[in-house]
């Protein structure tokens, strides 16, 4: 099947929003190459699980597709109408699995040399489309929170050197009820501003006390879904011929239910599984699953606030150890932990910056129960250093 083969009743297996939206646009999809359709395809076919930031981006761009001309639109997508596609990519079922369509047309286009071309075809598509409809900026600057070192009483190298050209570095941080104050100042921040998804909680261990108004996804939280799939893993691995990409295909077709997250807030569980079955030794480390879902959320929901809190990981074991998921064999590595932790927040602000209003946004990243923490933002000098007693809370007032 073609492009131009396509019609409303095709995409019956949609889910309802889904199939509401893309029928909306069959006439805009049915210009577009084949190479590059069931890229669009496997955004849209998730529409109802995706956060309000994805559906937005989603919305634009399918709008623009039906904006633009049939001319415009031979511009947009010439180097992707140059790829030359075999007729097995041409007769998988794309429509219902776009995704398994993206992965080989991945493989083939190593295969026969066209992967450059794709790429560079990709850039220009992704330019053209930021420029004729960009993304919206946040509706209050950004705020990044990294709370890294639980557990540690002395770092062995010093903290946030990667980040240090970018801030204000602090020594003397009162961190009484630090972890309290810090929570207590992203909830006030989803009071007043609020929007769905727009305000996370992310803890590598066990989650504190807070305020319900934060989405919140914790690894402690997530103990029976992880056991659940370890288990699923073990039982995969040990069946003749099983390899890594059979297990990974194996592994993205798993539901909440699969896992035991069955009820609740569907978006939000689709993304926990997503977590588990898509990031690799997330099921494992806690400080993978943190950085990981610090990166995800960022990426997907696009949050206003972002509150990211490392746990100690256990240690590095022979791999059919770690996948045994035996509690009782688990030894924790809290200095090795503080490394990953500290890389972890370098890479939570990174992927911050890549976000729409960066040079607005600001990033606290603090070493819990003590007096170290950096700060990043428009009014925090750069590459300074600073000796006074301070509580997180008044930090917090000085870079927002």
């Amino acid at each position: 099947m073609l492009p131009s083969d396509l019609k409303p009743e095709l995409f019956k297996n949609y889910p309802p929003e889904a199939r509401e939206v893309v029928t909306r646009h069959i006439p805009a999809l049915q210009g577009l190459p084949l190479s590059i359709l069931p890229s669009l395809l496997r955004e849209v076919i998730d529409y109802d699980f995706k956060f309000p930031a994805e559906r937005k981006a989603v919305d634009r761009e399918l709008a623009n597709l039906k904006a633009i001309s049939s001319d415009e639109s031979a511009v947009w997508f010439a180097g992707f109408a140059k790829i030359k596609l075999n007729s097995a990519l041409e007769d998988l079922d794309w429509i219902n699995s776009p995704a398994l369509f993206v992965e080989q047309l991945s493989a083939y286009l190593w295969t026969t040399h066209q992967l450059d071309a794709f790429r560079v075809a990709a850039v220009d598509y992704a330019a053209r489309l930021e420029k004729a409809a960009p993304p919206v900026k946040p509706v209050i600057p950004r705020l990044g929170i990294a709370v890294i070192g639980q557990g540690v009483a002395t770092p062995e190298e010093p903290l946030f050197r990667k980040l240090r050209a970018h801030g204000a570095y602090f020594n003397r941080i009162k961190p009484e009820n630090g972890l309290r104050l810090l929570l207590s100042a992203v909830a006030v921040r989803a009071t007043a501003h609020p929007e769905p998804y727009g305000h996370w909680y992310i803890d590598g261990g066990k989650a504190a006390e807070h305020d319900p108004v934060l989405t919140t996804v914790s690894y402690g939280d997530l103990e029976p879904a992880r056991t659940a799939l370890l288990r699923k893993m073990r039982e995969e691995i040990d069946r003749p011929g099983m390899g890594p990409e059979a297990l990974r295909t194996i592994l993205a077709k798993l539901r909440p239910a699969d896992l035991g997250l069955g009820t609740g807030d569907e978006v939000l569980n689709r993304f926990q599984i997503r977590l588990l079955t898509e990031g690799s030794g997330t099921q494992i480390f806690s400080t993978t699953f943190a950085q990981w879902a610090g990166r995800e959320t960022l990426r997907r929901a696009q949050p206003l606030t972002l509150l990211v809190r490392f746990a100690p990981r256990q240690r590095q074991k022979p791999m059919n150890e770690l996948l045994s998921a035996n509690n009782d064999q688990i030894e924790f590595d809290p200095m090795g932990s503080l490394v990953d932790a500290d890389m972890g927040a370098y890479y939570n602000w990174l992927n911050q910056q890549r976000l729409p209003g960066a040079e607005q946004s600001s990033f606290l990243v603090w070493f819990e129960d003590h007096g170290e923490a950096l700060a990043i933002g428009p009014s925090m000098p750069r590459g300074t250093e600073s000796a006074s007693t301070a509580d997180l809370a008044q930090v917090l007032s000085w870079m927002t």
